[in-house]
């Protein structure tokens, strides 16, 4: 047709052009069913977790906490994952608002379990905890975690910005509220240092952050929440010695004014607990202040000695 001049180059030019995109749709659109039945598979499974209905429902008469001083009792309670092995017996402490209280014991001893009882993800078998004098059982859930703000020893960070990351601990918080948390974490200067400073995009689990840096968005985070009730379940044990210091610094500010139950594994970090009660084996076997305990010569002392030694060798 160029050659009989029917068509003009031009003309042919467009003719291919157009051709090009055609089949790329045409294929596109093949593969569309294949799309539709990934989504619906995909779409089934999100559904059915949001559908999933909790196993610990709130009471009938559940009701939402007001006026939280932050007061927690642990009323001899028990506890067991698989009938017959128990994994706390007979336990009881008191968190008087505003006070530190740590948690300390071999490994294996129960010590997050706790935090996860008084997150109710569990229910005790035996017992009661009580929060400003009301048992959790007949507490809405939600209200329960409303107060609650935990740092875990493995930080959980969303592919997302620094910034969104940090105000998932109150949505909808402005930048100047993460900016001033963030400084009081020790987070600030690290952020600024990012590419893209507080819009700096993270990837799944916080890629390309030190454990440290990850730790100080976590800490960030719950600061912003401003909770009544923290939980720090081994928040130091993963780091150096270097990133520990920086850690620890923020978590002191963090502990300031709140009622806050320390798991701890590094025992050098609860000195300043008001008290502190040693478990094995599912009961507290000592309590007392850090120096009481040292006196003792218990279970404390020999963990304390232990572990100054293994870090010497280190």
């Amino acid at each position: 047709m160029l050659v009989n001049k029917s068509i003009s180059l031009p003309e042919l030019m467009q003719f291919m052009t157009l051709a090009v995109y055609v089949a790329a749709a045409a294929k596109q659109f093949g593969r569309l069913g294949a799309l539709y039945q990934q989504t619906m598979g995909a779409a089934e499974r999100v559904f059915e977790i949001v559908d999933t209905r909790s196993d610990l429902p709130d009471a009938p008469n559940a009701i939402v906490l007001k006026n939280v001083e932050g007061r927690v009792e642990c009323q001899n309670i028990s506890f067991e994952y698989n009938t017959g092995e128990p994994v706390i017996q007979d336990l009881s402490f008191n968190i008087d608002p505003g006070e530190v209280v740590a948690i300390v014991g071999p490994s294996g001893a129960g010590k997050s379990t706790i935090a996860d009882l008084l997150l109710r993800f569990y229910d005790v078998d035996k017992g009661r905890i009580l929060i400003e004098g009301h048992d959790i059982r007949n507490i809405k859930t939600v209200s329960i975690r409303e107060i609650t703000a935990m740092v875990p020893q493995e930080t959980i960070l969303f592919s997302g910005t620094i910034a969104e990351n940090i105000s998932y601990g109150r949505p909808g918080a402005d930048i100047s509220e993460v900016i001033e948390v963030a400084k009081a974490a020790n987070a600030h200067d690290f952020i600024q240092a990012c590419p893209n400073g507080y819009e700096t995009e993270l990837g799944e689990g916080g890629v390309g952050l030190s454990g440290g840096q990850r730790q100080r968005i976590s800490i960030a985070r719950a600061l912003l929440k401003n909770p009544k009730i923290l939980i720090l379940d081994e928040a130091t044990s993963s780091l150096d010695a270097a990133s520990e210091g920086i850690v620890q610094e923020a978590l002191d500010r963090l502990m300031k004014g709140r009622s806050t139950l320390v798991i701890a594994h590094r025992l050098s970090t609860v000195k300043n607990a008001h008290k502190i009660y040693v478990m094995d084996r599912g009961r507290v076997t000592e309590s007392g202040s850090f120096d009481d305990l040292m006196r003792a010569g218990g279970l404390f002392e020999q963990l304390y000695k232990t572990q100054f030694r293994t870090q010497e060798a280190q």
